[in-house]
């Protein structure tokens, strides 16, 4: 067989096991696909599928209960499987690169990024300890990082996430490999940062005319960059084709659902799917009618403001700069930005966790601000909070019951009795069984957790919920399940909705109206479809140029 006939990667009938206390899992079944030189290909599916198992097989870092139990694996013509540790030591960083998901907990947070990065060039032979930390301000420039021989003395915290994201991009291509493995490389970035370091992969990649495996549970994404999909359900391969015929027309019942649950503008602008419905009661076969709300607003922000003091400087970094908008009750309004753009900060205001440096929050017609002991407690009985970590933000050490149960508590809220009653009802809102009142929260997946939260803020009734990064941790199909959860709590109880996101996609499909903040200020509000068809700030522009498959052509 001619050389060049030969793909870079062949995985062939590849299956791997988990041993658990109650038995063998099989996680990965019998997966096949190639990976021809100087080709992207991606891996989508929701968490659990078997494609970061996948990954993690190819490159030899499964942990030390999984193991290959089937298939071959060849790399350049070299089988992997059964390769002694030894062998794969000189293949791993040298000849296959990894881009692991977490930029944090992936670095060494004790040691210098420029050690990282000789660390690896030191240890394959592409450099000295006369030219290395030549080679490492060359692979940091690579990388994009700017003032690299500045940055390479600087340790992990000190960067931001996007620049960590790059360090360790430099360390997966500093060897010049011949495949590189990105494993949800920009997950947890915001989508401008996403799109820089996605172009920056595609471009040092395109110079070494590496192979790419891209995993990823953003169709959208994935459809962009890569040249063929391959669709992973409970670890199997169910459909796998080109991005672009696949993402136009899925075969599989799982990819049709993958596709109509991504929340991608550009999939839905490009005519491939249509926008995915949104379940509200009033389509419901029973004929249940949303609630009727007064048209009025519930929440009036005027000229908030937020300094911090920075020590060593005469000047405070300003954090929120004179925003004003509405909340008019039984909406919702979204506020969107990067990281750093203020919207949590005003998040927080709003709740009364900070207080503003100036301005003014009116709630139900009263200053916020000016509210005394009681006040304060009954008005935090009716704005509630769901965060971005639906693990975090619940206590491990309480069952789900006495978690959901809580609010009921401090506010004193019925007999025993009838705070069960309500427990129970409230899990029954969220789509969730009664068997969940005696689980713990690491007892339930991600979309589960955040359903909890979701009860839990419901359990006093309030009139304003404050939604900050509610999905961004989830997958699109249980993000799709929240939302149009959320959507229909909205319908039947009258509620209101602050949504603090940077997913653009994602506030399209929620909100009614979108405030975009840049550097701490609102540069453009508008309603929902008008700012998305026709942004007038050139921030906003560039937010939706960001957006995954913004720029993917499937028509």
């Amino acid at each position: 067989m001619d050389s060049s006939t030969v793909p870079l990667l062949r995985v062939r009938d590849l299956a791997v096991s988990f041993r658990t206390s109650g038995g063998d899992v099989d996680a990965v079944r019998g997966v096949s696909f190639n990976i021809p030189q100087g080709e992207t290909l991606a891996i989508v599916g929701e968490s659990g599928s078997g494609k970061s198992t996948t990954a993690m097989a190819i490159i030899g870092l499964l942990p030390a209960n999984g193991r290959i139990t089937g298939g071959s694996i060849e790399f350049n013509g070299r089988e992997l499987v059964g390769l002694p540790e030894s062998e794969m030591r000189g293949i791993r960083g040298a000849s296959i690169g990894l881009v692991p998901q977490d930029p944090m907990s992936n670095l060494n947070p004790v040691s210098r990024i420029g050690t990282q990065v000789a660390e690896t060039l030191l240890a394959h032979g592409k450099a000295t300890r006369k030219n290395v930390t030549e080679k490492v301000v060359e692979a940091l420039s690579a990388a994009g990082l700017p003032n690299a021989a500045e940055r390479a003395r600087q340790y992990p915290h000190e960067f931001s996430g996007g620049m960590r994201q790059r360090a360790l991009i430099a360390i997966a291509l500093a060897c010049s490999p011949k495949l590189l493995i990105a494993d949800e490389p920009t997950s947890a970035l915001d989508v401008t940062v996403q799109r820089t370091i996605l172009d920056q992969i595609d471009r040092m990649t395109a110079e070494l005319h590496s192979g790419v495996l891209l995993i990823t549970h953003d169709l959208g994404l994935a459809a962009e960059r890569a040249s063929r999909l391959v669709v992973m359900h409970r670890g199997l391969v169910v459909e796998t084709g080109p991005a672009a015929a696949l993402l136009r027309a899925p075969q599989h019942d799982y990819t049709k659902a993958l596709v109509n649950a991504a929340p991608s503008v550009a999939a839905i602008r490009a005519g491939s799917v249509a926008a995915r419905p949104v379940i509200r009661l009033a389509d419901r076969p029973d004929g249940a009618q949303p609630a009727a709300v007064p048209v009025d607003n519930i929440v009036e922000v005027r000229g908030l403001t937020k300094h911090y003091p920075v020590r060593g400087q005469k000047s405070p970094f300003v954090a929120v700069d004179d925003v004003s908008f509405d909340i008019p009750r039984g909406q919702t309004v979204a506020i969107v930005g990067e990281s750093g753009s203020g919207k949590t900060t005003t998040a927080r205001m709003l709740l009364r966790v900070f207080d503003p440096t100036s301005g003014s929050i009116n709630f139900n017609g009263r200053d916020v601000a000016k509210l005394d002991k009681k006040q304060l407690r009954d008005f935090r009985e009716r704005v509630q909070p769901i965060f971005q970590d639906p693990y975090s933000s619940l206590n491990p050490s309480f069952t789900i019951g006495r978690i959901i149960e809580e609010p009921l508590v401090a506010y004193k809220r019925g007999s025993q009795t009838e705070r069960r009653t309500r427990v129970r009802s409230l899990l029954d809102q969220v789509a969730l069984p009664t068997t969940m009142l005696r689980r713990y929260p690491s007892e339930l997946s991600g979309g589960q957790r955040q359903r909890v939260a979701i009860a839990r803020a419901l359990a006093l009734n309030p009139d304003l919920i404050i939604c900050d990064e509610p999905v961004s941790a989830l997958d699109v199909l249980v993000q799709a399940q929240i939302l149009d959860l959320l959507t229909e709590l909205q319908d039947r109880l009258g509620l209101s909705y602050l949504f603090i996101s940077h997913d653009l996609a994602v506030v399209r499909l929620i909100s009614d109206r979108v405030c975009v903040m840049q550097n701490g200020a609102i540069v453009e509000s508008a309603p929902s479809e008008q700012l998305f068809s026709n942004p007038e700030h050139p921030y906003t522009r560039q937010l939706l140029a960001s957006i995954p498959g913004n720029e993917l052509q499937i028509a």
